[in-house]
């Protein structure tokens, strides 16, 4: 078993951790804190516009580990499920636009009872933007979420759900995102990981605080939970990960934190228990 150093050139600032800045300010925080990636999130290139959004990202120097989100598919009429493969398409286009070739998919819960006919749906939906993605060399990661999350963000809730839908797809196009704040808890983790090998694009990391502090907003510092990050870690690089790993968290009192204090208490972080 090989283990990859870990050092700053790896760490990639997913922009949800600091949701209170725009997109200028995270670009500028990450320049000034020696932080090369950064993983831009939807909501804050429509604040600016993709074209300003890619001038500044280019000016910067900063490389892009991923687009977040796309996904979304199920829906109860077929006209709104048209409608969200073609906001799919938009995002792929930002992706190839801001020069990433991974968009992250949450997948979207049931819009009724009927979680499999859901789940139908997400399988459909990715089918159908397969063929544009490829024509963008942008990859579609599935990401799975922790079951608590089904009923609002996502039917697929484990590592194995994304991996059997990855490999019904058929395509290298798709592959899976691991983050380590929905899949920790899984008693086949590292059995996924294995079967994972090859399609792995991209890697989260947070931590699960005891008692956790809020449904939604409920992503620690890493270190300061119970999930065992470096294990995780090496199970996705023995098994042909390498890029960027993104920190991704979903914390009020985090974001309320001036911006210059958490990127500084992230690279430590990083460092030190990732």
């Amino acid at each position: 078993m090989s283990v990859i150093k870990l050092d700053l050139q790896r760490l990639s600032l997913n922009q949800i951790t600091t949701e209170n800045w725009s997109l200028e300010e995270a670009i500028n925080g990450c320049v000034d804190h020696e932080i090369p990636v950064i993983s831009v999130w939807r909501h804050k290139i429509a604040e600016v516009g993709l074209k300003k959004a890619k001038k500044m990202i280019a000016a910067s120097g900063l490389n892009v580990s991923s687009v977040c989100r796309g996904g979304m598919f199920p829906a109860l009429t077929s006209a709104e499920r048209t409608e969200r493969i073609e906001d799919n398409k938009v995002a792929i286009e930002e992706a190839a636009e801001l020069g990433t070739d991974v968009l992250v998919l949450v997948c979207g819960p049931s819009p009724h009872k009927d979680i499999a006919e859901g789940r139908k749906w997400v399988q459909e939906g990715i089918e159908k933007i397969i063929p544009f993605a490829e024509q963008h060399n942008v990859k579609l990661g599935i990401e799975p979420l922790h079951p608590m999350f089904a009923a609002d963000r996502s039917v697929i809730t484990t590592l194995g759900e994304a991996n059997t839908l990855q490999r019904s797809l058929g395509s290298s196009q798709v592959g899976v995102v691991i983050d380590a704040f929905h899949v920790w808890w899984d008693p086949f983790l590292y059995e996924e990981i294995e079967k994972a090998r090859g399609t792995i694009l991209g890697y989260h990391v947070s931590d699960w605080k005891v008692p956790l502090p809020d449904l939604f907003k409920g992503r620690s510092m890493m270190g300061d939970g119970v999930i065992d990050l470096p294990r995780i870690r090496r199970a996705v690089e023995d098994n042909g990960y390498d890029g960027p790993i993104e920190v991704e968290i979903i914390n009020q009192a985090i974001w309320d934190m001036p911006g210059d204090e958490s990127l500084e208490l992230i690279k430590q972080r990083f460092l030190t228990t990732v």
